[in-house]
């Protein structure tokens, strides 16, 4: 045997994360590797007490060609998932066998809330585990903590996967192209009640920090109006414009799409709650508001419709798979290879990699100059000669 392959998903599923499992299950024992699954990401990690085999099995699973046969047939993701930091873990979050007094402790912005760094008790029970190099599949948060163990010394190959396709260092990450798929098909199906009770619709679909995903499906879904989180929208010159498109649509209704993470002039970004483990309040709420200002200022119908998880439920679709597939396969082959602090890629078209300190020079947003009108909130593509597939 070559040696031990951990492998862990971390932050929200999405669909291809099973296919992405199964091929470095596949390809890393034929190679003569062992494969061990790391479940519900770096939680399950740090809640492992090296000196209990009962959490051990709790935790990990040995993963063989015969185990992961038919998980590639559903969406999510069989390792299960958090989203824990294990560098910031609120105290509520500790392992009960950890010993407080010999943690580091870090502070929040406000210096109000307290919170432990628990990696050396990650790399103690990664030694424990016998993970000689270690696949952590992820969105910008989760790799993060990667590059954290990478800079510690600690073997890792990264796999990018987020619907928002906001990693940095990569043009495609494993579960864009199904919510994009899914997003149009509800955006297609939603016509229907909006033709028949004369409506304007508001569709709110996710995305931080990358309008991304809203910028592509409302492309290709030919929306009336698309407002992205990197463009704050005057919501009156919007209102106005959805009651003209309305107007003009022999049907006498029109549709728009906004990112989560939309913001209105003079706004801010709409969240609640505290923050979580790498910093993030939870979204919500613009869409609604933006559906409900629509309405006091034009006095129209509304149908406003989040498709939060709507969008990353299920199996995906073809080109997911065909990604995921690849991304697990080129992981493996880097392992072959006695690489690490890698992080495989797509870009230009072309399966490639990059290091993993990468993910941390910045969030991957729409190339707003290139791809959008920020006047009358649409998508535009002038050209698309020598572009990429998802033309920037």
């Amino acid at each position: 045997m070559k040696g031990t392959i951990g492998i862990l998903t971390g932050g929200g599923d999405v669909p291809g994360l099973n296919q992405c499992i199964k091929m470095v299950v596949n390809r890393g024992t034929s190679e003569g590797y062992r494969v061990i699954g790391i479940r519900r990401g770096w939680d399950g990690l740090v809640q492992i007490n090296p000196d209990d085999p009962e959490t051990i099995a709790r935790q990990t699973m040995e993963l063989t060609p015969s185990t992961v046969r038919i998980i590639d047939r559903t969406g999510g993701t069989y390792l299960h998932t958090s989203r824990t930091n294990p560098s910031r873990m609120h105290p509520e979050e500790l392992p009960p066998h950890v010993d407080r007094s010999s943690l580091q402790k870090v502070s929040d912005k406000t210096g109000k809330t307290e919170y432990y760094d628990l990696t050396p008790q990650a790399i103690k029970n990664l030694e424990k585990l016998s993970i000689d190099i270690l696949v952590s599949i992820g969105g910008d948060d989760t790799l993060s903590y990667a590059v954290t163990l990478d800079k510690m010394g600690i073997p890792v190959i990264c796999i990018p996967k987020t619907m928002d396709n906001d990693v940095f260092g990569t043009d495609f990450c494993i579960g864009f192209s199904t919510a994009v798929t899914r997003s149009i098909n509800f955006i297609h199906d939603l016509r229907t009640s909006s033709g028949s009770h004369e409506r304007i619709t508001v569709v709110e679909l996710f995305g931080r920090n990358s309008g991304e995903t809203a910028l592509i499906s409302s492309y290709l879904a030919n929306v009336d109006r698309a407002v992205i989180s990197e463009v704050p929208f005057d919501m009156e010159k919007l209102a106005r414009f959805l009651v003209e498109d309305k107007i003009n649509n022999p049907s006498a209704y029109s549709i728009m799409v906004i990112s989560e993470g939309a913001i209105p002039l003079g706004g801010s970004v709409m969240e609640e709650g505290e923050e979580d483990a790498y910093g993030h309040k939870k979204l919500g709420g613009i869409g609604e508001w933006t559906a409900e200002r629509i309405h006091k200022l034009t006095g129209h119908g509304i149908i406003y419709q989040r498709l939060a998880y709507l969008m990353r439920c299920g199996a995906p679709d073809s080109l997911d798979r065909m990604v995921a597939t690849n991304f697990g396969t080129l992981a493996v082959e880097l392992i072959a290879q006695n690489k690490k602090g890698i992080m495989v890629a797509l870009k230009g078209g072309c399966y490639t990699t990059t290091p993993i300190t990468e993910i941390s020079r910045g969030t991957r947003r729409v190339d707003v100059d290139r791809c959008y009108d920020k006047e009358n909130y649409r998508p535009k593509v002038i050209s698309v000669e020598g572009l990429p597939m998802f033309l920037y």
